[in-house]
């Protein structure tokens, strides 16, 4: 199945060029996939990107592929294992961050100040924070969002249509409890490579 639609435009501040290969290759890849695009980029600068849900290495596959289409600047964290590898200058390329996920403290902090001083910020987090089964979300992409006072930008990658889906930002209002429900059934209809149930949040 072909691209039925025209790609979404990001806004002049988040994109990166990378040359027409890397271009052609994203784009080839999400037609021959048979994926789609649909929804819009929000009119904000800065926001925390929530990808959903995260079942298998093939949404970063395909999420690079996205970045390549639409030549997004984007930074996203990834396990620091990653950045250990022949790959880590790609990575870093990608505009990979490194994490220990054994060292908790710090994190959001990080990410934080990184929406500090500049015009424009995409920050792609997997709420999941694995790709393993899990039932709860982990809360740091909400503190990240309230304590930075930056929008959430759910995306959802739907393996059974073959849709990426861009959805209206979300503004959280500082309450956890009632606020996660409501995005995580933002992605109720969303189907993973690999299903798995989906419940509460716990601590980044």
């Amino acid at each position: 199945m072909h691209q039925s639609t025209p790609y979404p435009a990001p806004p002049e501040a988040l994109r990166q060029p990378r040359g027409w290969l890397w271009r052609a290759l994203g784009r080839a890849y999400l037609r021959l996939g048979g994926w789609r695009i649909e929804g819009a980029f929000p009119e904000e600068l800065k926001f925390v990107t929530i990808v959903a849900p995260h079942t298998s290495n093939w949404d970063f596959v395909v999420g690079v592929a996205v970045v390549f289409a639409l030549e997004l600047r984007v930074s996203w964290l990834g396990k620091h294992s990653l950045f250990q590898t022949p790959l880590k200058r790609f990575f870093l390329w990608l505009g990979g961050i490194p994490v220990n996920r054994q060292v908790r403290h710090g994190v959001v902090d990080t990410c934080v100040k990184a929406f500090e001083g500049v015009p424009a910020r995409l920050l792609a987090l997997a709420p999941e924070g694995t790709r393993k089964g899990v039932s709860q979300w982990r809360s740091g992409f909400y503190a990240i969002s309230t304590t930075a006072k930056v929008p959430l930008f759910p995306v959802g990658f739907d393996f059974r249509d073959h849709v990426i889906r861009l959805m209206p930002v979300f503004r959280p209002d500082g309450n956890l409890d009632l606020d996660l429900p409501r995005i995580q059934a933002l992605f109720k209809d969303i189907h993973g490579l690999r299903e798995r149930p989906r419940g509460a949040a716990t601590s980044a």
